[in-house]
């Protein structure tokens, strides 16, 4: 018998969401196909169940609640298939971004890369690794599809929620590769704050928000006033992950704090840092963002250039300005009184956090 646990018990969900994610996991590996070799299953089982925060099924859960829908294992199920999806975007992100940490490990593409070099097999690692990541990705896609299918809803609310889910896919799909057209485009502050949008934002809160509640049946009052709570709240959400991308500790974010610097990642922070350098603060920002031998004392050096520029500071102020635009939005929504003190404290831990 399943333990029900209260709506802002995080703890209490986040372990329900991991036991369903090993109970589907555990199915896959039974029915994994006679004669092909098991170590693509055995990466992403530890991938998947390795960390994260699990934010987009918390946020799918308390959509579901707030709508009014009881608890129960087939929402914890739906929410937990949201999970496979984000392992699926972490993985091929990774690639697009040639990312070799994850979650205080190797990356997916990285770890076949190793194990290729190890065996000395034939052939470039390099793309053995990449091709090998993008399948695993793609079987993350896949087994999201099938997990959100059969969490046991009747069959009208599912279709009902899968439209929000498939709206969802799409635009982290499209927003991957508006990320890519900024990294060769203006840089600008506008655009950096579409690609947070489209690709993060709505994707971490809006979208799992709206899927929880569609599948408890609400209308389009609700799902507008998520989206009004969930909006900025996503945009401060990312606005963090990019500073901790720069200025975070490796050991708690498990990343590389000189992937996004080596990148040029076309960030909101370094489109302001840009915007506000002198010219020499700009000279250096030229030959040292975006190179991919960048050591630790030059990204030290673009640390500096970054706060000099009050950069930093000015993202410190628009993560402030968007959390509590969220919080305002979200005393007028009609949510439970459960859910709206859940959702309170996920703002929290989703804007204030070290990793």
């Amino acid at each position: 018998m399943t333990a029900v646990v209260a709506p802002t018990d995080t703890s209490g969900l986040r372990a329900r969401f991991d036991a369903a994610l090993a109970a589907f996991l555990d199915r896959q590996g039974r029915d994994w196909p006679d004669g092909a070799p098991r170590g693509v299953f055995t990466a992403l089982h530890r991938f998947v169940l390795a960390g994260g925060k699990r934010l987009r099924p918390l946020f799918c859960y308390q959509g579901w609640r707030g709508a009014g829908g009881p608890d129960g294992t087939p929402i914890v199920t739906a929410a937990a298939a949201l999970e496979l999806f984000h392992a699926f975007a972490l993985i091929h992100d990774d690639i697009l971004d040639g990312s070799d940490r994850r979650r205080g490990g190797p990356s997916v593409h990285r770890l076949f890369a190793d194990l290729h070099a190890r065996s000395s097999w034939r052939g470039d690692p390099e793309a053995y690794g990449r091709n090998t990541a993008l399948l695993c990705g793609d079987l993350c896609a896949a087994w999201s599809d099938q997990m959100f299918h059969e969490c046991g809803l009747d069959v009208g609310r599912v279709h009902r929620g899968y439209a929000v889910y498939a709206l969802m896919r799409t635009e982290v799909i499209a927003g991957e590769y508006l990320d890519l057209v900024s990294g060769v485009g203006d840089g600008s502050v506008a655009s950096a704050l579409t690609v947070v949008r489209m690709k993060a934002a709505r994707y971490t809160v809006t979208r799992p928000l709206q899927i929880g509640a569609t599948l408890a049946g609400a209308g389009p009052e609700l799902l507008a006033a998520l989206a009004e709570f969930g909006d900025p709240l996503g945009d401060a959400f990312q606005l963090r992950d990019d500073v901790l991308g720069v200025f975070g500790d490796p050991t708690v974010t498990g990343k590389s704090v000189l992937d996004d610097l080596r990148e040029g990642k076309p960030t909101v922070m370094m489109a302001l840092a840009r915007g506000a350098a002198d010219r020499a603060q700009a000279a250096r920002l030229r030959e040292l963002f975006g190179n991919p031998a960048l050591d630790g004392d030059g990204a030290a050096e673009l640390r500096k250039i970054i706060e000099g520029t009050g950069a930093r500071e000015r993202i410190e102020e628009m993560i402030r300005v968007r959390a509590e635009a969220a919080l305002a939005a979200l005393g007028s929504t009609p949510v439970t009184a459960e859910a709206r003190a859940a959702l309170t404290a996920l703002a929290a831990q989703a804007v204030d956090r070290p990793r």
